[in-house]
């Protein structure tokens, strides 16, 4: 009863999601209660939903802060000077243009957040394209591979939602899939030297000019170089888990407040302009707490693994997690990345469980594989839109370039993993 009970709920929460009838946030909230108050659960209800909360508050947290202070950041212009140097490398060099837009983008995309990376690189470098002739499709596939392996930082949505789904922190999850995202960027950077290549043979080598330098002076000189060292400084004491991510984010965005936004007005400007992005997350991130919290609660997620565990060979279960990794790519076409995360992979990683493998693998092998396409490609994705709508692409098109790329990045990032020994 309990298993049908949980199959039901998400394949409601599924249909609702991806036919979009009904919000994210709608779907993660009362389609759970609904299951609960059916299977004689109401009477548990609040102490099933603030256990749910309760465990993702610390990712709430995080977000909201690591949102802040890279927003902060980058409307200090920490990049801006990266981002002239890297067009004054290239210069008319198809070649180097097209690796230059994946280092650009590989920095800009480290604040986590797709709109944002597609503004900047695409406002920054579609004219130096148009110039010189170069496609549309290749800067957009390019920028796509770029963001899609960046976005697995544990600030980024898809990392968030699987610790959120899985109860599990960066330490779990993220950290030991670190060298597979290392071999995940070197690969986007040899994917853009031999796309580069071809569009060199294609146009040759042209005289452009690229712009002014970036000049600072006197206090922004100051002020840059110590964003600079903050950033830096954060980022190292991330990768080494000095201390908890939602502590290390709140202490380095009010020290960068006090840097950058002093004055009480100032830091009402900021947090104006970017509320909308933290709250629209944040309340994602609790209406996720409450839909695991729930299913997690009854004993639904438990069931459902059951019932997979009496139908999956023995062989299967330690496979699950490259099956997972694989198969994710395809998936994240189908399937948003709220229904992939919070609907499929709870019960994959209860499943994995039953057979004496690792939950958190689960979650790894998720991120390895859902991330490549499902953020840059999906047309489930509306950030995928804002990258195609700048650099007027039409989505068959950017889909069939760059396909068989970013499924080249996930099956290196999950052979690194499995050599590793993560998955």
């Amino acid at each position: 009863m309990l298993a049908a009970s949980g199959f039901l709920t998400i394949g409601v929460f599924l249909a609702l999601v991806l036919s979009r009838r009904v919000s994210v946030l709608f779907a993660l909230t009362l389609v759970p209660i609904a299951a609960a108050l059916l299977s004689g659960h109401g009477a548990g209800l609040g102490e099933l939903v603030a256990d749910g909360l309760v465990t993702v508050a610390p990712v709430a947290i995080m977000i909201t802060f690591a949102v802040l202070y890279f927003s902060l950041m980058i409307d200090a212009g920490l990049f801006d000077p990266a981002v002239t140097r890297i067009l004054r490398w290239a210069q008319g060099d198809p070649l180097k243009i097209t690796v230059g837009t994946a280092l650009l983008t590989l920095l800009v995309a480290l604040d986590g957040d797709g709109a944002s990376t597609f503004l900047i690189t695409v406002s920054a470098l579609l004219p130096i394209y148009q110039r010189l002739g170069m496609r549309r499709i290749v800067l957009a596939g390019v920028v796509c591979l770029g963001a899609g392996v960046m976005n697995m930082v544990p600030w980024g949505g898809p990392t968030a939602r699987a610790m959120a789904a899985l109860k599990l922190d960066s330490a779990q999850l993220f950290l030991p899939v670190l060298p597979a995202m290392i071999a995940g960027i070197c690969w986007v950077l040899i994917a853009a030297y031999l796309i580069g290549r071809s569009e060199r043979k294609r146009l040759g080598v042209v005289s452009i000019e690229t712009g002014e330098r970036v000049k600072l002076t006197g206090a922004d000189r100051a002020r840059f170089w110590i964003n600079a060292a903050l950033t830096l400084a954060l980022v190292g004491c991330l990768l080494f888990q000095l201390a908890d991510l939602e502590v290390l984010f709140l202490v380095a965005f009010l020290v960068a407040l006090l840097i950058n936004r002093p004055s009480w007005q100032g830091q009402q400007e900021l947090f104006a302009k970017h509320a909308y992005n933290v709250v629209l997350v944040v309340v994602v991130i609790f209406a996720a707490g409450v839909f695991t919290g729930i299913l997690t609660g009854t004993g639904m997620i438990k069931a459902m693994a059951e019932s997979l565990v009496a139908v999956i060979p023995d062989a299967g279960g330690a496979l699950l997690p490259v099956v997972t990794a694989i198969a994710g790519m395809p998936l994240s076409l189908v399937f948003t990345p709220d229904a992939f995360y919070y609907g499929v992979v709870p019960v994959l990683a209860e499943t994995s469980a039953a057979f004496g493998g690792d939950p958190a693998a689960i979650g790894r092998a998720a991120i390895l594989g859902q991330m490549t396409t499902g953020f840059p490609l999906s047309p489930l994705t509306a950030s995928t839109f804002i990258l195609l709508g700048m650099s007027k692409v039409d989505i068959g098109d950017h889909q069939r370039f760059i396909f068989g790329w970013a499924f080249g990045t996930t099956l290196v990032m999950t052979a690194v993993a499995l050599l590793t020994g993560v998955l």
